[in-house]
């Protein structure tokens, strides 16, 4: 008997785009050129909704319900929650036009029959939507102290019972969670829940969990949205449903909680927002919270938006509830987001003392299967280009994918622009590294791993071989807007340099392309990770910053140069090693071992045997990079286990400077 199985393509998680970016003019002339009236608001352009019967001439009763999204066209009725992109509202004007209508059936767009496969998965989760709800229990349901109880469980001790029913919240009992209910539409039906849920680890950590049904990437719920009244002009927007009733009830201000708290805000959110003339964010108490701040007022735009600053008198509501402070003082002291071009140390001042009351949190985020990097570079920021390079067939591919997988399974947002290998196999060589196994030989465990995987926030661009560079920027532009992508890898830059200008001196195309991605990586706040090929090097060399192909261009830009060091001639473990050659956060530079597991394409530090660890060392006067090597015998405790080796690091910006040099204009050389 054979076994058939079918595989779903996400089509969310491949990023196209379209020859031709959108453009807001070419959304508005359309519109002029059909006669369909428009007025321009923050985020979206608002319209008679095409799906409603008009309202009668003279009525003063013109419904603008329709919202069409100014950077990507993607479209909203919010009376019939009909949704589709700018193609699908194109479409269905020319047929109501040509038809000689003046409206256009919403089923036109409903009525598109989902795959089998999809319509089961859409019911079962309904069926699990109901049943979750209709098992849960009310508030007032409960025993006076099992509300105690839950309420000291979820650190929600000052929310009262009436706050709780407001907003419809309910505990489920198998499984001790709060229920956090969506309901959406004109009917205000349920269309799923958030649960979250309280553990309390070995060393008396509680750690809180959260499900939602349908999965994350459908889950669109504003929470609190059903309680705000049309003429309401102001809201707060928090990061969890717990600080939004903390707001409502200390405030009274209208609030509403982001289904993904900080690390996303979907556009197709922007609509239910429109009608705020001033949106307050107060998305929680860390550097993480405040820099989504940032990021999220600029797709709602800047001039209606202000800012809660994180700081020890202003934590997330539900702590400043808990702690007695005045939320509505809190509210009050918000900043502007707008600012201007020219500042004084006075507004900047908060912004340094931050920086140096969280170090850890400005140092960016950890990685949790190279904590020797974190030794280093202290973590992963936004706003950086990191150059990364090493020999060819050293692994560059398989090792920044580890890396970027990483930092992807603790919420960055990646897209991956993969123009050597095609995205099938990347996504394989990802795959068995987060399974951390061969699946070839346990594909029975094959479906379990996917759908773990699957839930990552992880897209890649359809490209593959020579593309040019606009559009790879347009398309990376695309990402961050729809997905709040912080984090891009390109592999690799000289693939992309095919289809620039040939009358072109290589090198400057080559600058040119660098240089843009600095800027994108500066102005869209997010990460760049740039592999380039090295130039042709002897075998028993090992490369330094100035082997980066081309000028010095690439490693002067860098905020880091990461370098991927291989002993060709060496077949012993211990061959490869990872160097950081340049790290402009803080000076430290330094070289470490790695060895790779073959069986889960993985890279980790050895753990038994000598190793040799090089501490890197600058002649200032020469510009030239000179290497001591230490030997060392690692201690162990016991005899199974051997302690992790020690990574050498360097203080100070030194190791980075200089060994630019050695490649200006007028010393290129042939790759």
């Amino acid at each position: 008997m054979c076994n058939v199985r079918t595989l779903r393509i996400d089509a969310k998680s491949i990023i196209d785009f379209p020859v031709q970016p959108l453009t807001v003019t070419d959304i508005k002339q359309y519109l002029r050129s059909k006669d369909i009236p428009f007025h321009d608001g923050y985020s979206c352009l608002h319209a008679p909704s095409i799906f409603l019967e008009p309202a009668p001439e003279g009525s003063g009763r013109e419904n603008y319900s329709l919202f069409i999204d100014k950077t990507t066209g993607q479209f909203l009725c919010k009376e019939t929650l009909v949704e589709g992109s700018w193609e699908d509202l194109q479409d269905c004007i020319e047929v109501m036009l040509n038809e000689g209508q003046k409206s256009i059936s919403p089923n036109v767009l409903l009525g598109f029959p989902e795959s089998l496969e999809e319509q089961e998965e859409i019911e079962m989760e309904m069926k699990e939507v109901q049943r979750i709800w209709s098992s849960s229990v009310p508030f007032s349901d409960l025993l006076e102290e099992e509300v105690q109880l839950v309420k000291t469980m979820f650190q929600i001790g000052k929310l009262t019972n009436a706050t709780l029913k407001k907003f419809g919240v309910r505990f489920f009992k198998p499984t001790k969670s709060l229920v956090f209910p969506w309901f959406s539409g004109r009917d205000s039906g349920l269309r799923g829940v958030k649960l979250l849920s309280a553990a309390v680890k070995d060393d008396g950590r509680v750690v809180y969990t959260e499900a939602t049904v349908p999965k994350v990437s459908s889950y669109h719920n504003l929470f609190g949205l059903p309680l705000m009244g049309r003429k309401d002009g102001e809201v707060v927007l928090t990061g969890r449903e717990v600080d939004s009733m903390a707001v409502s009830q200390a405030t009274g201000l209208p609030s509403l909680a982001l289904p993904r708290g900080v690390s996303c805000l979907p556009p197709i959110l922007l609509p239910y927002l429109e009608q705020f003339k001033k949106v307050t964010l107060w998305l929680g108490g860390d550097m993480r919270s405040w820099e989504a701040s940032k990021i999220f007022s600029r797709k709602l735009g800047l001039k209606r938006c202000s800012l809660i600053r994180p700081g020890e008198f202003q934590p997330c509501p539900s702590e400043a509830l808990a702690q007695g402070r005045n939320l509505v003082r809190i509210v009050k002291a918000s900043i502007p987001a707008a600012h201007k071009s020219i500042v004084s140390f006075k507004q900047l001042r908060e912004d340094v003392y931050g920086e140096l009351a969280n170090v850890e949190q400005v140092a960016g985020i950890q990685w949790s299967r190279f904590l020797e990097l974190n030794r280093i570079l202290k973590g992963h920021r936004k706003g950086e280009l990191t150059v990364f390079t090493g020999p060819t067939g050293s692994g560059k591919t398989t090792f920044i994918s580890e890396c970027a997988l990483d930092l992807c399974m603790q919420g960055v947002n990646t897209l991956w622009g993969s123009f050597e290998i095609n995205n099938v196999r990347l996504a394989k060589i990802m795959l068995t590294q987060f399974a951390k196994q061969r699946l070839e030989e346990n594909l029975d465990q094959y479906d379990m791993w996917a759908d773990k995987f699957e839930d990552l926030p992880l897209y890649f661009m359809t490209f593959h071989g020579q593309q040019n560079i606009k559009t790879v920027l347009d398309t990376m532009q695309h990402a961050v807007y729809l997905y709040d992508i912080s984090h891009v890898i390109i592999d690799n830059l000289q693939f992309m340099m095919g289809q620039e200008n040939l009358s072109l001196d290589k090198f400057a195309v080559q600058d040119h392309i660098i240089g843009a991605f600095r800027k994108f990586a500066t102005n869209s706040c997010c990460h760049v990770t740039l592999i380039i090929h090295p130039r042709k090097e002897e075998d028993d060399k090992e490369l330094q910053t100035a082997s980066i192909f081309g000028t010095a261009k690439a490693s002067q830009e860098a905020d880091n140069v990461l370098i991927l060091q291989e002993k060709k001639l060496v077949t012993c473990p211990g061959r490869r090693s990872l160097q950081v050659a340049k790290n402009r956060f803080d000076g430290d530079v330094g070289i470490f071992p790695l060895e790779f597991n073959k069986a889960s394409l993985t890279f980790t530090a050895p753990v038994k045997g000598k190793q040799k660890l090089r501490k890197v060392a600058v002649d200032k006067n020469n510009s030239t990079e000179e290497t001591e090597e230490i030997e060392f015998k690692e201690t162990s405790e016991k005899p199974v286990k051997s302690a992790k080796a020690k990574t050498k690091t360097v203080k100070g910006s030194a190791a980075g400077k200089g060994s630019t040099k050695g490649s200006t204009d007028g010393e290129r050389k042939n790759q």
